[in-house]
């Protein structure tokens, strides 16, 4: 620009003066197009002078080169109507019925046809060929030397104008100056500075400029036009502007196609003011925009944020008969929406269907987004049907919204479906995309799926937006991982001032990992960091520091809080600010149904909280009175409440109930059972009882209580009490449930309580009251302990006239009945009932049974069982294993215990101690002592040490069969091993000796552990007996009076050598 130096720039005006928006003129005249070709308004020749031109009715100023420019245009205008008429019904122009003079002359040019003359298409070739050679290596005189003084000025015009180079139209307008013929015009300087400005040779431009005006051609509105295009479309706006306000000065006026150019070129660059302010100018120099212009303004009004003016620009539009395209509805429906004007971008929608225009992805988007905010699922269905019917492709926007509507309506599923579907169809690259995918999985509670999707934008590198990092901080406090947590906050500090939200999840987190210490500090920093609190952070932080105690720091925020004129008229906040901070709320005159309106009840209740940290109770009572007269009182006492139980504050929930009850009132059923439930747990009986004494006889001790106080006693070891509530309970007209009895009864027969628990069997009998299966499995197990086998048959008897169905556990309890009274076919029977009714029999099922069979002696049936069990798939467990191999060992079978083992072995679960003693008991019941003895061996190999009860099966016998000395062998190993024997192991070894006659032997060993055994009837019978033997009276009356002593009664049959003949 700076090489445009002329008087045509000498003064400048700004380009963009500041003026309100206008109507452009408006006028009411409709574009009349006709059909028919109208004749040439010029002759290419002489013409017919008996039809000369009539003059036009409005005239206008005279243009340069004898009216060539408007020639130019009419001419343009007439072949374009008659390449649209073509065809066989075209009329043929009045112009070219030459007269045959004229036709002499036409044939003389050799135009052929052609537009041209073949001079003028040789004249534009030759030029076009130097085009194909280097700069420099032609030479245009040369060239164009065939064609001097036979191009006249309009030809050698429009040999310039046909040229596609912009280096051609340069050398040939050289070589066009030196010709006789020339004249400067304002024409030719405008085809070049076409030609430069399509190139973006802006200096050649503004030089040709400067040479047009120095050769005193006046620029016209077209090569001022031309330039302001050259410069708009090059981004040349300092430039553009300059030359607009030079155009200004001179009061040219330029065309709508001209501002059109210039409007788009500013838009491009997103300089929305000043197309703003071009637009206005181009409105008060009365240029009719056309439906270009409208689009172009539009949007850069709602860009620049003066979404009014749009909609007016829009309604212009509209009037003057331009139908808008699909992009201005798209920005003026997205406006609507983000301005929560629902209803007018639904009417923008229905007037461009109305006008048959198909909405484009982006506005599809926003109606979707309208709709996901209104949550009317239903029309977004709609859109998407409208979409697929108009073969609109979804992009990553409209898959983003979808998930969002699928998460809204709980379909976790189809969003997840969507989101993998995005992801291969390759369209997954936007961050809030993966962002729309986690919260969705963090609305569904699933926060593992929703860091998934987090870690997967890691290793995808996308992008870590601001509300990337809030995001992943949510994704981190559900999952309650702290570590990550800080992490994130951390580099979510780093994008700037964390926001309140973030703060608050945070401090939430550091709640519910009761991190309290970490929490105060947080807020320290928060507050020194000067993060804005809203009313959710100042709630939090209020009440941890409620909960602390700390009221001179609450003082403090509340302070600062209330400074802010927002939070003028919010009750929490004020509530907190009259109490802490202003007048007393014990002095305040709060008349009935008034407390409910100006205080609010959840700060009351965190101030309860601060009161009973501070042991305020006289602050404590007033507030606590306040709360009372609030409609949801009952909730938040019910809130603090239970806050104190699940932290176990018993104290606090004393103090508190204790203030409720003083004043008359009294928390809700479920709330009291709480209480009560929270000294269960500590077993501390008698407060439970004060505090259900306090309630007993109001109306709200009702079912809840009861059931926890009976629950109390049972867990307390007081079922006597439990049944005595029971009873009190349905005196009362409370129907406690099945539970409650099934606990009281089962409470009643393990406390050994047989004949209450039947009582109450009977009582819920006699009242006909409604029992589950778990109750009848109680009442038959309670019988089944009581030894009332007869009754627990008839307990299942009124089950199943109840209609009640039995379940396992019943036909399990029912074949221990059955076999404890010895009646094994009715235990079989109820097995195989279980069976045809197509239960699903468990492992205790069988070897319930099985055990039975055992202990009857039917090995065979028992070992049937035991493999159609394993057959059925039912992996024996440790006491399966031991229940079968005791039946083996009992009979001596020690082949099949060892089978066993080695399927312990094999299949688990590995033998134990108790195993190798059944093996041990089937060794010596076979008489294979010696695998008896490899056997403990082995256990110590297998590092399971043995234990007297192992060797004691070996000295038994040893004993039985008189071995005196190998038993003694295996009484010092034990011995050897480190063992203490046992009671069982002294009174072996005493009967071997005293059966066999081995009076010298017992002797010896009764003194040896005189001083270690427990007084003992046999075996200080035993030692009677041998000292009488051995004539050792004395000794033998000692011992008799130590047995006296400890009230041991004598063994008289004992017999010395009993055994001794049968060796």
């Amino acid at each position: 620009m700076d090489s445009l130096k002329s008087t045509f720039l000498s003064s400048t005006i700004h380009l963009y003066p500041s003026s309100t928006l206008s109507k452009p003129p408006s006028t009411n005249r409709k574009l009349r197009i006709q059909c028919s070709v109208r004749p040439d308004p010029f002759s290419l020749s002489d013409g017919n002078p008996a039809k000369p031109r009539p003059k036009s009715k409005n005239p206008k100023n005279p243009l340069s080169d004898d009216n060539a420019r408007r020639i130019i245009k009419k001419k343009a205008q007439y072949l374009s109507a008659l390449r649209r008429n073509q065809g066989p019904r075209a009329t043929t122009p009045k112009w070219i019925k030459r007269t045959p003079e004229q036709m002499v002359k036409y044939l003389e040019d050799e135009r052929n046809g052609e537009l041209y003359g073949k001079h003028v298409v040789a004249a534009i070739k030759a030029v076009r060929a130097m085009g194909q050679r280097k700069e420099g290596e032609v030479d245009v005189r040369r060239v164009m030397g065939s064609f001097v003084g036979k191009l006249n000025f309009r030809e050698m015009c429009v040999v310039l104008k046909e040229q596609k180079n912009w280096r051609q139209v340069r050398d040939f307008f050289v070589w066009m100056k030196l010709q006789l013929c020339y004249r400067p015009s304002v024409i030719v300087y405008t085809i070049v500075l076409r030609a430069y400005g399509q190139v973006g040779k802006i200096e050649l431009t503004e030089q040709t400029f400067l040479e047009m005006l120095e050769a005193g051609c006046e620029p016209d509105e077209v090569a001022c036009g031309t330039m302001l295009c050259t410069y708009a479309r090059w981004g040349r706006h300092k430039a553009m502007q300059s030359f607009y306000s030079a155009v200004e000065e001179r009061g040219i006026t330029l065309s709508t196609a001209v501002y059109n150019f210039m409007l788009s070129s500013l838009q491009k660059k997103s300089l929305h003011g000043k197309v703003i302010d071009l637009w206005r100018q181009m409105v008060d120099k009365g240029v009719a925009p056309n439906r270009f212009t409208y689009t172009v303004v539009i949007s850069s009004l709602v860009k620049g944020g003066l979404c009014d003016d749009a909609f007016k620009a829009f309604d212009e539009m509209k009037k003057l008969d331009f139908v808008p395209e699909e992009v201005t509805y798209s920005l003026l429906i997205s406006s609507h929406t983000k301005g929560s004007n629902w209803q007018g971008a639904l009417r923008l929608f229905e007037d461009m269907r109305s006008r048959g225009i198909v909405p484009s992805n982006y506005t599809c988007a926003s109606l979707l987004t309208l709709y996901y905010k209104k949550e009317d699922y239903s029309q977004a269905l709609s859109l998407f049907t409208e979409m697929e019917r108009n073969k609109i492709a979804l992009d990553e926007v409209i898959y983003g919204l979808l998930i969002r509507i699928y998460g809204k309506l709980g379909l976790y599923e189809d969003a997840q479906k969507t989101f993998e579907e995005i992801d291969r169809l390759g369209q997954l690259s936007d961050e809030k995309t993966y962002l729309a995918m986690a919260q969705v999985h963090l609305n569904s509670g699933n926060a593992k799926k929703a860091l998934d999707i987090i870690q997967m934008m890691k290793s995808r590198d996308v992008w870590f937006s601001r509300f990337a990092y809030i995001v992943s901080l949510q994704c981190y406090v559900m999952s309650e991982n702290l570590d990550y947590a800080e992490v994130t906050f951390q580099a979510l500090a780093k994008t700037g001032l964390p926001d309140s939200g973030s703060c608050n999840d945070m401090l939430r987190l550091y709640i519910k990992l009761n991190l309290t210490e970490r929490a105060k500090k947080f807020i320290v920093q928060i507050k020194k960091d000067q993060v804005a609190f809203d009313e959710e952070l100042y709630r939090t932080v209020v009440r941890i520091y409620c909960k602390e105690g700390m009221r001179e720091e609450i003082e403090r925020l509340t302070k600062e809080m209330v400074t802010n004129d927002s939070y003028k008229d919010n009750k929490f906040i004020q509530t907190f600010f009259k109490a802490i901070c202003g007048e007393s709320l014990g002095h305040q005159k709060v008349k009935s149904n008034v407390a409910s309106n100006k205080l609010d009840s959840t700060a009351l209740g965190y101030l309860l909280r601060l009161y009973l940290e501070c042991k305020d109770l006289n602050n404590l009572e007033k507030v606590l009175k306040l709360l009372l007269e609030t409609a949801d009182s009952m909730y938040v006492l019910t809130q603090l409440l239970g806050n104190f139980m699940k932290e176990g504050d018993i104290s606090k929930v004393k103090a508190l109930n204790d203030q409720i009850v003083r004043l008359g009132c009294s928390v809700d059923d479920a709330t009291i059972a709480s209480i009560i439930g929270l000294y269960r747990k500590n077993q501390k009986l008698e407060q439970a009882q004060d505090v259900f004494a306090a309630v007993a006889g109001s109306p709200t001790c009702g079912k809840l209580t009861y059931n926890s106080m009976i629950d109390a006693c049972v867990k307390c070891g007081k079922p006597e009490v439990a049944y005595s509530l029971y009873k009190e309970a349905f005196k009362k007209g409370h129907d406690l449930g099945a539970i409650a009895i099934s606990k009281v009864v089962n409470s009643l027969t393990n406390s050994g309580k047989h004949q209450e628990a039947e009582e109450m069997i009977h009582f819920c009998f006699q009242e006909n009251l409604d029992l589950d299966t778990v109750a009848y499995n109680t009442f038959i197990k309670a019988m089944l302990e009581a030894g009332k086998l007869h009754f627990a048959t008839n307990i299942y008897e009124n089950m199943l006239s109840k209609g009640v169905a039995p379940s396992i556990q019943t036909y399990n309890t029912l074949i221990s009945v059955y076999g404890r009274g010895h009646k094994l076919d009715k235990a079989v029977e109820m097995f195989n009932l279980a069976c045809s009714l197509g239960m699903t029999l468990d492992e205790k099922a069988y070897m319930n049974l099985i055990c039975f069979y055992g202990k009857a002696g039917k090995r065979a049936e028992a070992a049937s069982l035991f493999a159609k069990m394993r057959e059925e798939g039912i992996n024996p467990g440790m006491v399966s294993y031991k229940i079968m191999i005791n039946i083996y060992a009992s009979a001596g079978l020690c082949d099949e215990v060892e089978k066993l083992i080695e399927a312990m072995h094999r299949d688990g679960p590995s033998p134990d101690s108790s195993t190798y003693l059944s093996l041990i008991q089937a060794y010596t019941e076979s008489l294979k002592y010696e695998e008896a003895k490899e056997t403990i061996t082995s256990m110590r190999k297998m590092g399971i040490p043995p234990t007297c009860a192992h060797f004691n099966l070996l000295l038994y016998a040893f004993a039985k069969v008189g071995m005196t000395r190998e038993a003694e062998t295996v009484y010092k190993e034990l011995i050897t091993t480190g063992i203490s024997p046992d009671q069982a192991c002294y009174r072996t070894m005493l009967r071997c000796y005293i059966d066999y006659g081995l009076v010298e032997e017992g002797i010896i060993f009764f003194e040896q552990i005189r001083d270690t055994v427990e007084p003992d009837r046999y075996i200080m019978s035993a030692a009677v007996h041998i000292y009488k033997h051995a004539g050792k009276e004395p000794e033998a009356r000692s011992t008799k009076d130590s047995m006296n002593n400890f009230g041991i009664p004598f063994l008289e049959n004992l017999k010395v050598g009993s055994k001794m003949k049968t060796l």
